[in-house]
Parts: structure tokens; sequence; C-alpha cells
């Protein structure tokens, strides 16, 4: 067994034990947390506030089992992600059984078909909510009595590492903190940014905000004592929250630790590029909101280092990478947000060019960092990460092609007034593939499997939303009923429908799913996926896309080459060009033994072929 794998269920004792030591910290790491402290809220708080986050921790560390502490001693963090690691992205009732919780349901399947295929499950936001199916959370610490409870969640713990979603960038109007400020109880009043007036920001200042949205930043409430406007990011329903206010930090940090207890191995930042807002600024990216996630970091580090961070930020890749800090201070994970666009424009256009150049210059982060790579999500397919890879027209007539593919484009408000897509609504499925094209089925899922095999050999971690697995179609009737583009990739499907697709092998979710889950089992297999293992791209043709990827010791490779295009494509490799000296090759996936002739490898594609070479000699 894995010594980053702890097998046991429980974790931690449901009530803290005060009868053992305390928790001691290490004098450097206190440091470091009163100097974040200091910068966010000033010289004269920096202590007071240190002395309550330290007091969480303690009590966190009371809720320890002896087992876990004694396991965290040998815990390795250069390996706490591996070529094993394969992440399922699904809401908690995005499955629905009959006369059974959704969390119940969702257990048991995942146990029946899917344990040993993907080692983590990301359950969507799984807590009481108002809108935007989750992420509006009323109550950040009860599950959703309607998906099950906090025992179905550990139950899930049992078989896969868990990722939770901290929407800590807002609250539900509907929730008690909210609700309270209405009421004008005094604790509440400095949890959120709020107006009397609108005049009270200049039409300079709101020019200046970037936001994922275009309705109003500020939104009308009516309170005990009259008329508030209040700052809201992405919708009147979800409230921004204000880290200003120190009470509002720390409230966090002490969910952030309920989320450990509750069985979290990885915390998803959601929307936390907009954590931190200050006129004058784009509040965007600003040093206070990436200071808060070292915080947060600091706050795992000292008393939970097997649980890791991801941010989710959609904006442009420069900016993204930023909050990986120095490699080794903030998130140990990024979303890869320019992936799913450039994967999505390379098997548009039939030309690689692109995504090769692009691909080239991802740099390793460090040897306890890497990329999260994706290609589908509950959301969609978001754009703003391409915006300098990308032309303006380029992105337009991929956007438009998704029009034209049955999908929706979501916009959102520049600082100039213009409005610019920021996401493509539609599932992966569908935006390779129309309804109403004469193709072969067994075409659209080669191209299909093709396209999500980018994001299995790219240097990081995969993660496959669960109808990105199934292969699913627009639900249009959603959109229509709910009345947001969103819903397209967000049908609930009846579990009973979904075994009987699974168990019959002329379907198209059979067939799309075995061969995936195909794919995954190779995958994790080979050490030269490690999220950590070199990578070189290589720029063979425009009619592929193709990466070499060494196993960290250096004693393995494998070249990974994709067709992305419905051409037959023959290649000549010069090995030694590339530093390769084999002179036989055998395809992982299909065991076809390829030679070398001298230094050149001669290769025929058939369209949208997957070939995963490896050295034989290995």
């Amino acid at each position: 067994m894995s010594k980053n794998k702890f097998s046991a269920k429980k974790f931690h004792y449901l009530e803290p034990d005060y009868s053992r030591p305390v928790l001691e910290l290490d004098k450097k790491l206190e440091e470091r947390i009163r100097d974040k402290l200091k910068f966010l809220y000033g010289d004269e708080s920096a202590d007071k506030l240190y002395d309550e986050l330290f007091r969480l921790l303690k009590v966190y560390y009371a809720h320890k089992t002896s087992e876990m502490i004694e396991w965290e001693k040998d815990f390795d963090e250069k390996n706490r992600f591996t070529e094993k690691d394969v992440i399922l992205i699904t809401y908690g009732d995005l499955i629905s059984g009959k006369n059974q919780k959704p969390l119940v349901t969702l257990e048991i399947l995942c146990k029946t078909y899917l344990k040993g295929v993907f080692n983590t499950l990301h359950i969507l936001p799984f807590f009481p909510y108002s809108s935007d199916r989750g992420f509006a959370v009323m109550d950040f610490e009860e599950v959703d009595p309607h998906l099950g409870s906090w025992d179905d969640i550990l139950n899930l713990r049992g078989d896969f590492r868990l990722m939770f979603d901290g929407v800590f960038n807002h609250v539900s109007s509907k929730s008690s903190w909210f609700q309270e400020f209405l009421n004008q109880n005094p604790y509440y009043q400095n949890f959120f940014t709020v107006f009397s007036t609108k005049e009270k920001i200049s039409p300079d200042h709101l020019k200046l905000i970037v936001r994922p949205r275009t309705s109003d930043v500020l939104t009308e409430f009516r309170t005990l004592n009259g008329t508030r406007l209040v700052w809201t990011t992405f919708s009147p329903d979800q409230i921004d929250l204000n880290f200003k206010n120190p009470e509002v930090l720390l409230k966090m940090v002490e969910i952030l630790l309920t989320y450990v207890r509750r069985g979290a191995d990885i915390i998803r930042l959601d929307a936390v590029t907009y954590l931190w807002e200050e006129l004058g600024t784009s509040c965007v990216h600003l040093d206070q909101s990436h200071v808060s996630i070292k915080l947060f970091r600091d706050v795992l580090d000292a008393v939970a280092p097997h649980v890791a961070l991801i941010t989710e930020t959609n904006v442009p890749h420069k900016e993204n990478i930023r909050y990986f800090g120095n490699g080794h201070d903030e998130a140990q994970m990024v979303y890869n947000f320019a992936l799913p666009p450039l994967v999505l424009y390379t098997f548009q256009t039939g030309n690689s060019r692109k995504l090769t150049e692009w691909a080239a210059s991802l740099e390793r982060i460090s040897d306890t960092a890497t990329y999260f790579n994706f290609l589908d999500s509950h959301d969609g397919i978001g754009v703003m990460a391409v915006k300098n890879i990308l032309t303006p027209e380029e992105i337009e007539i991929m956007a438009l092609r998704i029009v034209e593919h049955g999908g929706f484009i979501s916009y959102k408000a520049e600082g100039d007034g213009n409005e610019v897509p920021y996401e493509l609504n539609i599932t992966w499925y569908s935006a390779l593939n129309r309804d109403d094209s004469d193709e072969s089925r067994e075409l659209k899922i080669k191209r299909y499997l093709a396209s999500r095999s980018i994001a299995l050999v790219v240097m990081g971690v995969p993660g496959i939303y669960f109808h990105g697995l199934l292969g699913s179609k627009n639900d249009a009737d959603a959109v229509l009923e709910e009345g947001h583009t969103r819903s397209i990739n967000r049908k609930t499907i009846r579990k009973k429908e979904l075994l009987a697709e699974m168990d019959n092998k002329n379907s198209n979710i059979y067939q799309v799913a075995s061969g995936l889950i195909r794919l995954i089992h190779y995958r994790i297999r080979e050490k030269c996926f490690h999220p950590d293992a070199p990578q070189t791209i290589l720029s063979l043709s425009d009619k592929v896309f193709s990466v070499l990827r060494t196993s960290t010791e250096g004693q393995e490779i494998i070249m990974a080459i994709i067709n992305i295009t419905n051409d037959r494509e023959s290649l000549s490799i010069d090995l030694r060009m590339h530093g390769l000296k084999g002179q036989q090759w055998i395809d992982v996936l299909t065991k076809k033994t390829y030679k070398a002739n001298g230094d050149n490898l001669e290769l025929n594609l058939d369209p949208y072929d997957i070939l995963w070479l490896k050295e034989k000699s290995h």
C-alpha cells in the first residue's frame, strides 16, 4: 500500500480529545501566518487574530486520531499525486435512484463500475442552496438533506479520496448570515460589502471592475434600517463576503477545517479570483486574495498536510498560473483553463499548431504542485484563459461553431461596456459532434476519445466530468425548462436507465464510457504519466498532437501521438533529433510493435488514432 494512502475510514474523532498534548506550531510557520495577518489587517490586529486562529487549529488538532497523526509523519507531499490519480467530477444528485438518497445511489454506482478507474471524487457543492445548482450556499456546514448526510459522504471516503468545494467568495441571500444582516444584527453588518447609495462608487471605479457576468455589481435589498446596496459579483442571490473583515476570514478557516474533519482530501477554492474587493482596482487577482489563499495553505500545512488546495480561476493563462505562488506556498493544483478551449479549437480546425505552441510553453511548477487537466465541467468551456493565445476572431468563430452544434454562448461585461464571450455552454460530445451529420457513430466516438486522450497524457492530474465519461449529448429541454444555459450539461439521469445503457454494448454510453475507462486503465499503470514526470512537446505535424513523457527516474519513455483530424496521416519521426535511440516501440494500447528504420520511425495513422508508444526494451 502506498504510504500516501490512508486506509482507515475514520480520520477524526467526533468530539475533540483534550486529554492529549495540544498542538505545537513550528516557529517558522507561526511567523509566516503572523506576517500574512499583518499584511491583511495591520500590525495592531495581527496578534489578537493569530491567537484566535491558533485556537481554531488546536481545536481541529484535538479531533485527529492517533493513527492519523502517526500516518501524517510519513506523508510524502512529492507523491501526493501520482499517475494513478484520475478525478471524477459529479453532482451529488446527477444519478437518481428509486427510494434512495442520491449520495447512496452515487456510492453504489461508483463502487460497482468505477472503483479502480477513478481514485478521487469531486462532489460538487452538496450543501443546502438557493440557486446556481449549489453555488449559492445557505449553510456551509450541512449536507443538503435531499442528497443525504455526512455519513453518506464518509461512506464514499472509504473507497475514494474526496474533493469538496470551498465556495468562500459568496453566500446565498437566503443564508442565515445574510438574513441576520437584513435584520441589522451588528455582528453581521461588516460581513458584506455594502453601500448606502450608488453615488458611493464613482463611474470610473465601476469601469475598472472585472466581472464574469453582465448583471449589476450592486443589488438593492431592504433592511431593518432602510435600503442597502450589496456587492454581488455573480448574481443577486450570491452575496460576496467581505474579507476585509477578519471575522469572515476566521469563519472560513473554521469551515475549511470542518471540511477536513468531514473527509476532504482536496479543497476546491471556487471563484477565488474575486475574493477581495478594493475600489479603484479591477477587484481580481489582488495581492490580498493571493495572501488569503497562502494563509489557507499555511493552515493546512500546519494541521492537515495531506489536504491540497486547488484554485478555480477562469482567467487568462498567465494570470491563472500565478495561483501556484512560488510552487510551494499557494495552491498545489490549478485548473488548466486554457486546455479545454485549445483542444476544442484544435479539433474544430484540424490544426494542432496553437495547442502545440501553448503546451510547449508549460513549465514544471515544482515537485509538489501541478496542473488539473480537464476538458468539460458542470459549467461549460471557459474561453477567458485563451484570450491572449487565440485572436478575438478565432474565439468568435469557435463560439459560433458551438451555436451550430446546439450550444450557447455566455457573455461577460468588459470595463468599456462591451460584452465578450466568457463561456461556451455545451456538452463536450456535442461540441465535437453534430447530431445532424452523416458521419458514422464509430468515427464520432473515435474523435471524442482522441480529444479526451490529450488531457490524459499532458503533465498534470486529469479530471473527467460525469457527463463527459458518458458522452452525453445536449439537454436542450433542461435549458428551456430551467431558463439557464448551463443546464445543457447538467441532466439528472435515472439509475435504472443508466445501468441499462452501461450494460448494453450497442449503446453510445457503453461505447464512450468503456473506451475512456480503457484509456484510464492503461494510463494509471504507466510511471511516465506521473504528474511530475518531465514532458517534451513534439512538433511533428499540424495534423497531430504529440508529447514525450519520461518517468521521474528516467528509466521509461512514452511518446503519445494523437491524430486530431479526419484524415489519414503519415509521419516520419527523426528519433535522433528528439534524443531517442529505441529501435523498437510498442503501442501500450494495442500491443502493436513498430520498428525504426535507422534513425527514422515511420507511422501511418488512421483518422483520430491514438498511439502511446513505449520503447520496447523497457
